[in-house]
């Protein structure tokens, strides 16, 4: 049996585990989906030859792999007699090991695109290595178990779990093992890191299970590893317990993390920007497999607050240097601090948030944030990284996490292997099915397969996308049937950057966006972002997309401060930023009025398409996309200059 359907045999046998209550709208699994050309072909083949190996490399020059060794040592010794024996933990923080868990998650992903026997060999090691030091009952944390007899951190607790509402993360450890294992489960077929997590499982459940032991996770994402567990196992306890993890918060805690009100009462979006986001997709999945709407109802109401005061043009989220959080409504300086992690945790959020409701709007902020505050994150070369992505930067501020400029890795390293797992599932959020109709969600030169109206269906898209708005997809169903494609018309194409007036564009009125089949066109509107086509479709039928991308000013909402009397550009679904590299930044820099020249470029053998501009004063100026910059130097940057 070859890989590919195996692959998508295994995803189906823990899709049938499931209950009847679900998402409405069923993701078609990323192992049926391969980009083979393009934009994305080039920022996965990068991820998975360049990211992939060196973040493998960096989680062990750096001891996150020795931190599991250590604590097998320490195990051993101790059963052989050696009472006193312990080893103070050697990198500096107790969330260490989830960097080893989320670079398998992703090694596991890039074995699911291409077979590499070298690497899953590789992964087989690490595991050994991890399960050598799981603790009897099943208890995994490396800090702990390297020190048992007192705190070897000042963030460990003389207890377990004491300490976790606060910062010792042991519960957020859980939470990324789970989702490495069932994705090398997935990947593999192999049981080796699925037994792991179902043992560490097996004692959170008889720790916390039917709230034995109150306790709201101080880092959220336990929750959403529970529910991949019980996706995988169809074991109903760990949908249970990532219930009782979300019941556990509030009221009266903290904002920081989300302790500040019942999660069915909150409806803002507060604290850490990365916890929040962990914990809002972690309530979607609740809410899809229990059918409580408490938790989806609570969740609308935090997203309109998110996505019409506190997200970045760019789809950056978390404003606040402190605390790497939400800011007030409309609190958005240029230098904002914008963790990657959290643009990764606000797309997994938006793609639940469209699962649940099957509107355009959400995929639409996954596409901005994954053009743009996600994929600046990694440097064009793939072995450099951004922890924050501001708006603006002066070319000499150490801010990111410490260093100026593009850095190799982070003491705190959850950014880049959580950049690796995300860019190699990126296939998984492109369709979506729901009875007899597929969802078009996100353009790229791909091929893949989704079962529809009982149905096989091959879908094809032929694209240059974003540097082009043609999109040609083919349809080709195993026998000629009667379904509904449903064809997403990007909020930019329709006059509006983002959905809500957060941003607008400057001319106010929408691109020519024509939509065809055969020699036809398609006159009907959009409905929740799609345009319906239902028909009998015949092998080879082909449906044409045209996104005119001219290029487009943009302001902010006259409550942001920061960017009043400023304007920024984009072209299509990317937003452009101006590099002292180029020119200098000048206020006059950009007038009025001006011409646009675009011309295909490469920009550190990656091909980009500059906007040359030249203003009714004179000054001409280049303007790169923002996922681009600082690749050729550090340099002075800004995505908006003052408009005369």
């Amino acid at each position: 049996m070859s890989r590919l359907p195996r692959l998508a045999a295994l995803l189906l046998l823990g899709g049938s585990l499931l209950r009847a209550a679900d998402y409405p709208f069923q993701p078609v699994p990323f192992t049926a989906v391969r980009v083979t050309g393009g934009f994305w072909a080039a920022k996965q083949e990068v991820n998975r030859t360049v990211t992939v190996p060196f973040a493998m490399q960096q989680c062990e020059e750096s001891g996150r792999l020795k931190n599991f060794d250590l604590a097998a040592e320490v195990r051993r010794r101790r059963a052989a007699g050696e009472k006193d024996y312990q080893v103070t933990p050697p990198t500096i923080y107790p969330f260490d090991d989830t960097d080893a868990y989320k670079a398998i998650e992703g090694a596991s992903y890039v074995l699911s695109m291409k077979p590499d026997a070298a690497l899953e060999k590789q992964l087989d090691v690490w595991i050994a290595r991890i399960a050598a030091a799981q603790e009897p009952d099943g208890y995994l944390y490396t800090f702990r178990t390297m020190h048992p007899d007192s705190p070897g951190h000042k963030w460990v607790g003389q207890q377990r779990w004491e300490k976790d509402p606060e910062l010792s993360h042991e519960l957020y450890n859980c939470g990324h093992l789970y989702e490495a294992g069932a994705a090398h489960f997935a990947a593999t077929g192999k049981r080796t890191l699925l037994d792991i997590c179902l043992r560490n499982a097996e004692l959170l459940w008889q720790t916390f299970g039917d709230s034995r032991l109150r306790i709201a996770p101080g880092h959220e994402i336990v929750e959403m590893g529970l529910v991949k567990l019980y996706r995988a196992t169809g074991d109903a306890r760990w949908l249970k317990l990532a219930q009782v993890f979300l019941d556990a918060r509030g009221p009266g805690g903290p904002e920081y993390n989300q302790r500040q009100k019942l999660v069915v009462d909150q409806d803002t979006a507060v604290g850490h920007a990365v916890r929040a986001n962990y914990l809002y997709s972690g309530m979607a999945d609740v809410a899809a497999l229990t059918g409580d709407r408490r938790y989806s109802d609570a969740i609308t109401k935090i997203w309109e607050n998110a996505t019409a005061r506190k997200m970045y043009l760019t789809g950056s989220v978390g404003a606040l240097a402190k605390g790497e959080a939400y800011g007030a409504d409309y609190e958005l300086p240029l230098d904002g601090y914008n963790e990657t992690c959290a643009a990764v945790a606000l797309m997994m959020w938006n793609h639940r948030m469209f699962l649940l409701t099957g509107d355009a709007k959400y995929m639409d902020v996954f596409e901005r944030t994954a053009f743009n505050g996600f994929l600046s994150g990694v440097s064009v070369s793939g072995d450099r990284f951004f922890y924050t992505n501001p708006v603006a930067y002066d070319g000499q501020k150490k801010n990111n996490s410490g260093h100026a400029g593009r850095v190799a890795w982070f003491g705190c390293a959850c950014c880049p292997p959580n950049l690796m797992r995300t860019l190699a599932a990126l296939t998984g959020y492109f369709y979506a099915v729901r009875d007899d109709a597929v969802y078009v969600n996100f353009y790229a030169q791909s091929e893949g397969e989704a079962k529809v109206a009982g149905t096989t269906v091959k879908l094809q898209q032929a694209t240059d996308y974003p540097w082009s708005g043609g999109v040609k997809l083919t349809v080709s169903p195993a026998k000629p049937t009667k379904f509904t494609v449903r064809v997403r018309i990007p909020g930019w194409a329709q006059g509006q950057p983002v959905p809500s007036d957060l941003y607008a564009y400057g001319s106010g009125r929408p691109a020519d966006w024509r939509l065809s089949i055969g020699h036809e066109q398609i006159m009907a509107l959009p409905e929740q972002g799609y345009v319906s086509i239902t028909r009998e479709w015949r092998k080879g039928d082909v449906i044409e997309l045209d996104l005119p991308m001219r290029v487009q000013r943009v302001h902010g909402n006259a409550k942001i401060a920061a960017t009043a009397g400023q304007v920024a550009f984009e072209r299509g679904p990317v937003v452009y930023c101006f590099e002292e590299v180029d020119q200098k930044i000048t206020p006059a820099a950009v007038g009025s009025s001006f011409s646009v020249s675009t011309k295909p470029e490469s920009l550190m053998s990656a091909d980009i398409i500059r906007l040359d501009f030249e203003s009714s004063k004179g000054a001409k100026m280049t303007a790169i996309p923002y996922f681009a910059w600082d690749n050729r130097g550090l340099a002075p940057m800004t995505v908006w200059v003052p408009e005369y």
